[in-house]
């Protein structure tokens, strides 16, 4: 019987078909080398999935619980049962010749090109004379590469192959636990270039052409908002004595783009100069509008002197900036990223982050207040992933929020953020449990912050989340559910004062009818 080429990604392996074909080189391909298309039907030790969201499909797998999987493009990802993962080679092909030509490579992934040859070849001595105290590879590896007409390698090429692969494993082959959202660790550990690097790169081109002064570099670079903000940040860590006129240019003009943080740095930049000629000009870009104000407040006024104007730029320069990319935060490079579109670089660096948080939440704590915890950085995640459209991962974030809040106010807020989530990512029920035990905290919050929710904006979106989700269990079908969440947002509405419930009461009375126009009350169906 004639066994097709496997076929994924557009590539076929040569190798696996013949496998698949001849049951004496599977066997040797299961053992010694780790390689067993039956165990392929058991898959992985747990539910799994790439960051990305692009397909895997399981090829085989070891006797230590490891999985191969073959990804959209080809590559073969192996995850072991421990945690870790990593691509091992291009294709299936490439990875065999991996397995067959270094039966120990899991010994080997700490090796590079930049160690020396005979270390390589004594490391793998090493590993392989082990292996023959119990069996023999040699007869087996021969006739294995002959059959399936794999090339005969040098280990020190196989090293060079191994480690070129497992390079390859971020951002696009980021393997998660599907249930949980943690990311899989690395199989190796060597460095990779961190992401301020990759982003960067257009800015710093950028900032050398602005700096020759070329009309054509200032209309391509200077008016487009996101070139023009990595160009400031080039500029904040390639500090030089002759940009003071073409911050200025580029500060003038980030004002159109209203209160961000470039415009900050790049009003920083200018102000370290310390010249009082420039106040004129940060003044006009502070009264840009209600943002600007509020986000340059502190600036000082007109007829201050130079001195003054760099006192102030250095202030929020040692606590805001400074000149190392390494010291910004995260979000500053997520941010960045997902401007240039450089999306799985940005997912793989949120999602970590967010696992370091979650293991470790003492990561939270303040300096100099360890008994306080900053959320921000969950806050800012949650933004994050929600930009990326990554709505699980956001939820992921959104519960840890809210399981850290202190406050009765910061536990509803946080919950009724999460219920939203929950509700736009389909798990109406995790909502409808979510949303109950906000109204537990509202009942009985256990400190004063909430005592005057009934007549603000967040009395009023409580009822509205009521409201919203009531009709999304009715389009689901889940007809009692709804009328129980809107009875429940009708209680909340019934506390509101006349202020807070102005505008909700209409949305409700748009819910209850939408509700019995989908799913009429059984006495009504049964008339």
């Amino acid at each position: 019987m004639s066994v097709p080429a496997v076929t994924f990604g557009g590539m076929t392996d040569h190798a696996l078909r013949l496998l698949r074909q001849n049951r004496r080189l599977a066997a040797l391909a299961a053992f010694p080398f780790g390689f067993d298309l039956e165990r392929a039907a058991l898959g992985h030790v747990e539910p799994v999935r790439l960051a990305s969201g692009g397909p895997l499909q399981v090829v085989a797998g070891d006797d230590t619980g490891g999985t191969y999987f073959v990804c959209a493009d080809g590559c073969v990802l192996y995850a072991d049962s421990e945690g870790s993962a990593g691509v091992i080679g291009a294709s299936v092909d490439e990875a065999l010749e991996l397995l067959i030509g270094l039966p120990g490579w899991r010994e080997c992934t700490d090796l590079s090109p930049e160690h020396d040859e005979a270390e390589i070849l004594a490391r793998v001595t090493e590993t392989e004379d082990e292996i023959r105290e119990n069996h023999g590879i040699d007869e087996e590896r021969a006739e294995l590469r002959a059959a399936l007409g794999l090339p005969e390698r040098s280990p020190v090429e196989l090293v060079g192959m191994l480690y070129t692969s497992l390079l390859r494993t971020e951002p696009d082959h980021l393997l998660l636990n599907a249930v949980e959202g943690r990311a899989y660790g690395l199989l190796d550990a060597h460095g990779r270039p961190p992401l301020w690097e990759a982003v960067l790169v257009q800015g710093r081109a950028d900032l050398a052409m602005l700096r020759g002064d070329d009309a054509t570099a200032w209309h391509a670079v200077a008016e487009d908002p996101v070139r023009r903000r990595l160009a400031l940040r080039a500029a904040q860590f390639d500090r030089s004595d002759g940009d003071r006129e073409m911050l200025r240019r580029l500060v003038r003009l980030e004002a159109g783009s209203s209160m961000t943080d470039e415009l900050r740095l790049g009003t920083v930049l200018v102000g370290l100069y310390g010249r009082a000629e420039d106040l004129p000009l940060l003044h006009e870009v502070r009264e840009t509008d209600h943002d600007t104000r509020r986000g340059l407040d502190g600036l000082p006024e007109p007829g201050a002197s130079g001195e003054e104007l760099r006192r102030w730029a250095r202030g929020l320069d040692e606590s805001l900036f400074g000149t190392d990319p390494a010291d910004e935060p995260l979000f500053t490079w997520t941010g960045l990223a997902l401007d240039q579109d450089m999306t799985e670089p940005a997912r793989v660096a949120l999602i970590r982050g967010l696992d370091e948080i979650e293991l470790d939440q003492g990561t939270l704590r303040r300096a100099g207040a360890p008994a306080e915890l900053d959320t921000s950085p969950l806050r800012s995640l949650v933004a994050g992933f929600e930009r990326l459209g990554d709505l699980f991962q956001a939820l992921r974030a959104q519960r840890l929020l809210a399981a850290v809040q202190d406050t009765a106010w910061d536990r509803v807020s946080a919950r009724l953020r999460q219920a939203c989530l929950e509700r736009r990512s389909d798990r109406p029920a995790d909502a409808v449990r979510t949303l109950a035990a906000l109204r537990e905290a509202l009942s009985a919050p256990g400190d004063g912050s909430l005592r005057h929710w009934r007549g603000v904006r967040l009395g009023r979106s409580v009822a509205e989340e009521h409201y919203v989700l009531a009709r999304a269990l009715a389009d689901a079908g889940l007809s009692e559910e709804a009328r129980a969440v809107l009875t429940a947002g009708d209680a909340i509405l019934g506390e509101l004062s006349a202020n807070a419930a102005r505008g909700v009461r209409e949305l409700a009375e748009e819910t209850a009818e939408h509700l019995r126009r989908v799913s009429p009350p059984r006495g009504e169906r049964e008339e």
